[in-house]
């Protein structure tokens, strides 16, 4: 079987290329092990902590255990199923600060800039908006005709605006559009949800670019890159029992996620020479970066105890469950059509960082994203942590026998920086909760305890209860081509082999400021324009950075 591009994956990135790749005429042919997202477990966007634990949907990866970290291996959801792991993800969309993707630039990036990259968001979104949404300045920042509809909750339960109420009282401003103009502050949380059902990119991209004919789906387990003097030519895939070849005429192109797009390169013979040599495989391209620079987002779940039943701790049970649901496969509506994380915040740590480094993911019950609920009835949390962690980990083979998983290290923790930041999470954020808007609903606090106060109680806190956000990237940076740790260069090409393009979470050279499924869309989006030779002209919007970052932290 041949086509003009071979893509491996049909998450984020992967869709996103294949649309607009088959927009553009020509052939494409997307490989996915996993298989079809129709069901309610997919579906539902309040079923979300469902398919990240299910074998069916879920690659069933984990981390090596983690040495600061107590020795917990920490679960790594991967999607296995069409839309990667915008299929199993819990539908946050945060595009990510402007000065993220001018880091990028000054870390060799060239052309990802925010002005370069704003327009590939606009391209991509098809927002909603809301009456809230702000200003025609804040309007101007947003995309209206594109495949990837954005949404927000209604914030019907009282502590979606309790929280943001209380964010403002402890002195951070009220963001109208987080992904607009200005990200920092309290507000309303967007969503990858329309009509009340996931929209993922299986359903913006995948399924109407097979619609349109030029992009067909083969379910088949990639084996490696094929590459033939020094070109990529095609993809070694397992189907059905058999071993067999799809071959690209043009070019093949990667977008496996954070994991397995390096364990691909390595399977194929790139990556560091004397990793690849321990494990018997012939060295094509000596790229030591490939594998290092492993980020993610850990964060906490910090809870309290509901002094009002209001919660959704009431539908926790059979009947509930099954209340919701039946409502939602008949209508479409109610609490099954939310993915109930409906209210945030972005906040500075403290003076002299110049834009946001903590997030807030609210939610009205407490809850592990495993589906267990906090004994006690009625509670609320937020997850947070801080989102630019100084520590790095590593992808690495554990053999080469392509169906074995790899070995994931993340390294949590593993720089001071990262305790000292996660004191001040925990410390700012009892803060926030001690405010009036938030004092009537309070009970008590779940945890932290309070009696965990001093530095020692709080990093054996974070050490025995953090959690990974499922957010991992970077393992195959992008930067200049002389730089030895690059992967891939400004235009997504994998270096030392031609024929060969890489392009989903793994090049990001730093972790992007929030959830990372919008981010890698547009990853997908640009780089098919690298693609095919053409590129959207940049923005002169600019985005509001608070002005006095420097001498306070709010």
């Amino acid at each position: 079987m041949t086509a003009d591009y071979v893509i491996i994956g049909s998450g984020s990135a992967g869709s996103a290329m294949a649309y607009r790749l088959g927009q553009a005429g020509k052939r494409v042919v997307v490989i996915e092990q996993g298989g079809s997202d129709a069901g309610p477990f997919i579906q539902m966007p309040a079923a979300l902590s469902y398919p990240m634990n299910m074998p069916l949907y879920d690659w069933g990866l984990s981390s090596e255990p983690e040495p600061h970290l107590g020795g917990r291996r920490l679960v790594t959801p991967r999607g296995k199923v069409i839309g990667g792991s915008s299929s199993i993800n819990g539908m946050v969309y945060v595009r990510g600060n402007a000065r993220d993707y001018d880091t990028w630039e000054g870390m060799g990036a060239q052309g990802w800039s925010y002005s370069d990259v704003l327009p590939y968001f606009q391209r991509m979104e098809h927002w909603h908006g809301a009456d809230d949404a702000g200003p025609d300045g804040d309007r101007a920042f947003r995309g209206k005709d594109g495949p990837l509809h954005i949404t927000r909750g209604p914030r019907k339960n009282p502590l979606f605006n309790a929280f943001i109420q209380a964010g403002q009282q402890a002195g951070y401003p009220v963001t109208a559009d987080y992904n607009g103009q200005s990200q920092e502050g309290f507000g309303a949380m967007e969503a990858t949800i329309y009509k009340g059902k996931r929209w993922s990119a299986a359903s913006a991209y995948l399924r109407p670019a097979m619609a349109h004919g030029n992009v067909s789906l083969v379910r088949a387990f990639a084996r490696k890159i094929v590459i033939e003097n020094g070109r990529a030519v095609g993809v070694e895939i397992l189907r059905g029992g058999q071993i067999e070849v799809l071959r690209a005429k043009s070019e093949v192109i990667l977008a496996a996620s954070a994991i397995n797009s390096p364990k691909l390169l390595m399977l194929s013979g790139i990556g560091d020479g004397a990793h690849l040599r321990d494990h018997g495989i012939d060295v094509v391209a000596h790229r030591p970066g490939v594998g290092a620079n492993l980020q993610d987002h850990l964060e906490i779940y910090m809870q309290y105890q509901a002094a009002q039943p209001i919660t959704l701790y009431k539908y926790w049970n059979i009947w509930g469950k099954a209340l919701v649901g039946a409502q939602w496969l008949l209508t479409k509506k109610g609490l099954g059509a939310s993915n109930q994380f409906e209210a945030c915040g972005f906040i500075r740590s403290r003076a002299g960082v110049e834009y946001p480094d903590i997030q807030y993911h609210f939610l009205p019950i407490a809850v592990r994203y495993d589906g267990k609920a906090t004994a006690g009835g009625h509670g609320f949390q937020v997850h947070t942590g801080p989102m630019r962690a100084k520590s790095r980990g590593s992808v690495t083979l554990r053999s080469s026998d392509p169906m074995s998983v790899p070995k994931i290290q993340f390294n949590y923790m593993s720089e001071t920086q990262d305790w000292e930041d996660f004191r001040r999470v925990i410390r700012l954020t009892r803060e926030i909760f001690d405010q009036p808007a938030m004092r009537p609903f309070v009970k008590s606090t779940i945890q932290p305890g309070l009696d965990l106060q001093s530095d020692a109680d709080l990093d054996a806190f974070v050490r025995d209860h953090a959690e990974s956000a499922y957010h991992p990237c970077g393992t195959c940076r992008m930067g200049r081509a002389d730089d030895p740790m690059a992967v891939v260069d400004p235009e997504c090409r994998v270096i030392g082999v031609e024929g060969l393009r890489l392009a989903d979470s793994s090049i990001f050279p730093q972790i992007t400021n929030g959830n990372l499924n919008g981010p890698s869309i547009m990853t997908g989006e640009k780089a098919s324009d690298h693609i095919l030779g053409r590129s959207l002209p940049k923005s002169n919007l600019v985005p509001v950075i608070a002005a006095d970052w420097n001498s306070t932290q709010r």
